[in-house]
């Protein structure tokens, strides 16, 4: 095993990524890319209304056609189980797809045509006659109201009481837009029956509990179901949980005794597959004269739909980011004609943190502080929501690295006073925010096998949805083993696997730590008794790669040849942390800060964000060069966040009136600003042996509201709604 005290050449080195090649020859395949022997395409025929009732679909015309198969309704298409309200499998569009004739939202799937090839698919399904009776008109009105009293989340003192008695206040309302997911890979599922046995390839960021609700809706034994894939092309929370044209692929394979494909259609990307909801927060801050809070409200309403409802945390950050002995954070939400909403990037504290944030320039405005000195006033020593210690908090060291990179000290507090130096009409507006993001591991297993050609095996029923696990798997096993990370090959994507944890929720890289180490340690043990019967009894161990102790080194694949045995395996085991007793005794979350400058050019009306300083405090990096790119990523779909993304609706139909790549605007090459991201080197052993947090939505947390606040320094336009738009500022 590795000499600790030795610097690492692979825990933490930016190696590239193992999958790179694979992926930039075309060798790497997504679920797409599957093609199997008799395989039928789908193509879905979805709701033109919002609200009703269907009364009758004509499918002859459509079965008429050349090459088609098969039509499925809710009438012939057979029986889809909902899941139990106390079961632990996750997914958010609750009623089963086609059992029954209530449309809930525009792009409902109603009917699905098997055909051929795509194209006689396509041109069958828009010969589908859909009669509907009992028509409303929708509600998709993106103000919201509580269907309910909202609930309070959070709370501690007498934030009314302290609001009404402080020297400076802030009452303002924040809200962000409806945003769709729009990852590069269409969702897609490949379904295909074998002597009973459902196996598929699916877009899922969490394929153990995609088998679980296929097996449960589906009501198939779960020994009986099998979900791959090798690849994802983008999910950001869109892909986490399974959606109704996995259900459907897999139940229209069954009953036609085909393979089916099912791509979503990039339209359909805006309708059937969730998206982000739209959120309004009133935020209510208190402070006395020096700026120190007194009091702390935030009352957020999200949208929920009839389908379903997935919940919207915003406020998952409030409660411990700031120090404020009296806060109150309540939740509500208004049911809106839509399709249900879902995890995004960052799901809670990231519209959350763009009220609170927001709300924080506001008040250091109004005080007459510097923004980074109002938060430094207000740095907590505990975890005042659940009065626990953090595990590792340097968010002061983050505002200082990050004030030092961007050359905070030269700020002109004036709005409007900084200006280009190439250019004296465009004027320069700088701001900045904070970051947070929980910590936790998942349930996890993972294997190791040290083989008699040399290889070693890493196998795991987890998935890498474009954010390296393929390759920090390498790397933490061969740190583990002390070995050549070229030397590892890992095998991931199948259930067939050892079940590991969700990619969602920074949480995969973190949960798999405890079972890298604990399979390592176990495989050594198991190779080392293998040894003893070929070397003799000693003090044997080890080392690079090779049992030492009896003589001459000997690699471990000639020691496995030598005893005649093909291969060793150890296993690893690991509770998720809320099981964990020391976990639970502290506080762990992930910290960080933006700093964010804004080009003006007021005689154009152009706005661009020009650079970005991104500093996290992230425990432990596996991989350099891939985290880096989680906040490159993460930073630029910030930008998209507080500058262009926003889903509109029609109020007469409930469509997306923007469901397209043409009309739903997202950050290019042209509006990307240069991004610098420095990571702060604070293992945080409370979660696990290397410290490791995960990384993957920090870098988004903190984006928008720095964005906001340098508008605000450039402009005098405070903007409280997002996306920014050029009305707002002239």
């Amino acid at each position: 095993m590795r000499d600790e005290t030795l610097k690492d050449p692979i825990l933490g080195a930016g190696l590239p990524r193992i999958d790179g090649p694979l992926k930039v020859s075309g060798h790497a395949r997504y679920s797409a890319d599957r093609f199997l022997p008799g395989m039928l395409v789908a193509v879905p025929v979805a709701a033109t209304i919002a609200r009703g009732r269907i009364e009758h679909i004509d499918c002859a015309q459509a079965l008429a056609q050349p090459g088609v198969h098969a039509i499925y309704t809710h009438e012939n298409l057979g029986r889809i189980a909902r899941i139990g309200e106390d079961s632990d499998l996750q997914i958010d569009e609750k009623v089963p797809p086609m059992q029954d004739d209530e449309v809930r939202y525009y792009g409902q799937y109603v009917a699905l045509v098997l055909a051929d090839t795509f194209e006689h698919a396509v041109d069958a399904s828009r010969l589908v006659e859909v009669r509907y009776a009992d028509i409303r008109t929708p509600d998709v009105r993106m103000e919201l109201e509580p269907d309910e009293a909202p609930e309070a989340e959070s709370e501690r003192g007498d934030p009314d009481a302290a609001f009404a008695s402080a020297s400076v206040k802030v009452d303002e309302t924040y809200r962000t837009p409806i945003e769709t997911h729009n990852p590069m890979e269409l969702h897609a599922t490949v379904a295909t029956w074998e002597g009973g046995k459902l196996t598929v390839y699916e877009t899922t960021q969490a394929i153990v509990n995609h088998r679980g609700v296929l097996a449960a809706m589906l009501q198939v034994p779960e020994e009986r179901v099998r979900v791959v894939t090798e690849y994802l092309g983008g999910g950001f929370g869109g892909k986490l949980w399974p959606w109704p044209h996995s259900l459907l692929a897999a139940k229209s394979a069954e009953r036609s005794g085909h393979p089916v494909k099912f791509v979503v259609p990039r339209q359909a990307m805006f309708r059937a597959v969730g998206h982000r909801t739209n959120t309004q927060q009133r935020m209510r801050l208190g402070a006395d004269a020096d700026g120190k809070l007194v009091s702390l409200q935030q009352d957020y309403l999200i949208h929920s739909a009839p389908a379903g409802e997935n919940e919207e945390d915003c406020g998952e950050a409030t409660g411990y980011l700031y120090s404020v002995p009296n806060l109150r954070v309540t939740a509500g939400s208004a049911e809106r004609d839509l399709g249900v909403n879902t995890s995004m990037r960052g799901p809670g504290a990231v519209p959350g943190l763009f009220a609170v944030e927001s709300a924080m320039d506001e008040l250091a405005i109004r005080l007459g502080i510097d923004p980074v000195e109002l938060r430094l006033r207000n740095e907590p020593e505990i975890d005042e929501s659940e009065d626990k210690p953090f595990s590792s908090r340097h968010l002061r060291e983050c505002f200082a690295v990050g004030a030092e990179k961007f050359g905070w000290s030269r700020r002109d507090p004036a709005v409007g006073a900084m200006r280009d130096e190439a250019d004296d009409g465009t004027i320069l507006g700088w701001g900045m925010a904070s970051a947070s993001w929980g910590a936790k591991r998942r349930p996890a297993q993972l294997s190791i096998r040290l083989h008699d050609d040399g290889a070693v095996r890493v196998l795991c029923a987890t998935q890498d949805i474009g954010t390296g696990t393929y390759t920090a798997l390498a790397q933490m096993a061969a740190h583990a083993l002390g070995i050549d990370v070229a030397r590892v090959q890992v095998q991931i994507g199948d259930t067939e696997l050892p079940p590991g944890p969700w990619s969602g929720g920074s949480m995969a890289t973190a949960s798999l730590v405890p079972v890298v180490i604990q399979s390592a340690q176990h495989v050594v043990r198991q190779l080392l008794d293998v040894a003893k019967r070929v070397l003799g009894d000693g003090a044997l161990s080890m080392n690079e790669g090779a049992v030492t102790g009896g003589g001459e080194p000997i690699a471990f694949e000639d020691v496995l040849k030598r005893a005649g045995v093909g291969y060793v395996e150890g296993q690893g085991s690991s509770p998720a942390s809320s099981k964990d007793a020391n976990a639970k005794e502290v506080s762990i979350h992930s910290f960080g800060c933006h700093f964010v400058e804004v080009a003006w050019q007021p005689a154009i009306a152009r706005l661009a964000v020009r650079r970005v300083v991104s500093v996290i405090d992230g425990g432990k990096i596996v991989n350099a060069r891939t985290a880096r790119n989680q906040i490159e990523g993460a930073v630029h779909m910030g930008v998209g966040m507080a500058m262009f993304e926003e889903t509109h609706y029609d109020e007469r139909y409930g469509a997306p009136v923007n469901g397209n790549l043409a009309d739903y605007i997202l950050v290019t090459h042209a509006d990307a600003p240069e991004v610098d991201v420095t990571f702060l080197d604070y293992p945080d052993k409370a979660l696990n042996e290397y410290g490791v947090r995960g990384i993957g939505e920090i870098g988004l947390a903190g984006v928008a509201p720095a964005i906001t606040a340098a508008v605000y320094h450039a402009t005098g336009r405070r903007v409280r709604s997002l996306p920014v738009k050029i009305e707002d500022l002239l």
